[in-house]
């Protein structure tokens, strides 16, 4: 096996791609670790910060660039890992460089690789955006994990079937989806993740106005979120769904609407209710749900309140 910059074959022999990651944070630190333990070529990191790229560098045993040009002219493929507002400003520099014949890939959840690199294809580069659907919160630990992670790629075909064989390769899971669908798919994750917080917050909320400390009330919460995400991951959503709503009680409903007075805490109550009611449809065809509708229907006045 031979490395080369771009992942060709060619007189029996398969080539394999170096890859230069640009930019040192969690998600370069992981990836690259990812790549090296499962036998990728990892040729290094640049980064503005020159101890991150060192620290990367040692951490992966690949090397420290010192400076963009190099990292670019060397590899095959690269991973823009920098925060999000700076990958298109970081592109800029590095195309000048000359990109014809490389992949460029990066890991933003909602930007697509169009986004990202414009002009990519009219220089002669392939881009994709690769995003790991894993809370990456550790430069050190999280690459352990990334193997039961699903990545969602997304961009030109050749550099998606590419880094798909790859990362299958290494245990991987992986979907693609259309650059069009980008927004809405990490809207989702976003969903998921960001906010199971922002519920918790205003579910212990109510409980803190109900005398508990904020702490009792993560503390008394938590076997009622974790067995219902169990239940959720197992069985799905509907199946997994139980309360007022689902038994089509329309007097609990009712009272805490009449109880939650914040203005934003009831629109939410609301919205989330109305989901609930598809979902409850679904499972009891022949219940009545029409009075729950009505109470939880926003008026144009809450949305004036909010």
């Amino acid at each position: 096996m031979k490395t080369a910059p771009r992942g060709e074959t060619g007189a029996g022999e398969v080539y394999v791609m170096k890859i230069g990651i640009i930019g040192a944070g969690k998600v370069g630190f992981s990836l690259g670790k990812f790549f090296a333990v499962g036998g990728l070529e990892l040729a290094g990191y640049w980064s503005r910060s020159e101890e991150s790229a060192r620290e990367a560098a040692e951490f992966t045993g690949s090397r420290a660039y010192e400076n963009l040009e190099s990292l670019v002219r060397g590899c095959g493929a690269l991973f823009f890992t920098t925060p999000d507002g700076a990958i298109i400003e970081t592109y800029v520099c590095a195309r000048e460089f000359g990109i014809s014949g490389k992949f460029l890939c990066h890991c933003s959840g909602s930007l697509t690789a169009a986004d990202a690199f414009p002009g990519a294809a009219e220089r002669g580069a392939g881009a994709l955006s690769l995003h790991p659907l894993f809370p990456v919160s550790s430069k050190y630990e999280s690459y352990k994990e990334l193997q039961n992670a699903l990545f969602c790629i997304e961009g030109d075909c050749e550099p998606a079937a590419y880094f798909r064989s790859a990362l299958e390769k290494l245990g991987a899971k992986t979907q693609l989806i259309p650059s069009k669908g980008k927004a809405r798919y990490h809207a989702g994750c976003v969903m998921a993740s960001n906010f199971m917080c922002a519920l918790a917050r205003e579910a212990a909320a109510l409980l803190v106005s109900c005398g508990f400390t904020s702490e009792g009330a993560i503390g008394a919460l938590a076997p009622l979120m974790r067995s219902n995400l169990e239940h959720i991951i197992a069985d799905g959503p509907e199946a997994a769904l139980t309360g007022p709503v689902e038994r089509c009680d329309a007097a609990t409903v009712r009272r805490h609407l009449e109880n939650i007075t914040e203005p934003k805490r009831r629109l939410l109550y609301k919205a989330l209710s109305a989901s609930l009611v598809e979902m409850a449809e679904r499972r009891h065809p022949g219940a009545d749900y029409g009075e729950i509708k009505k109470l939880t229907k926003i008026t144009e006045q809450e949305l004036n309140d909010r």
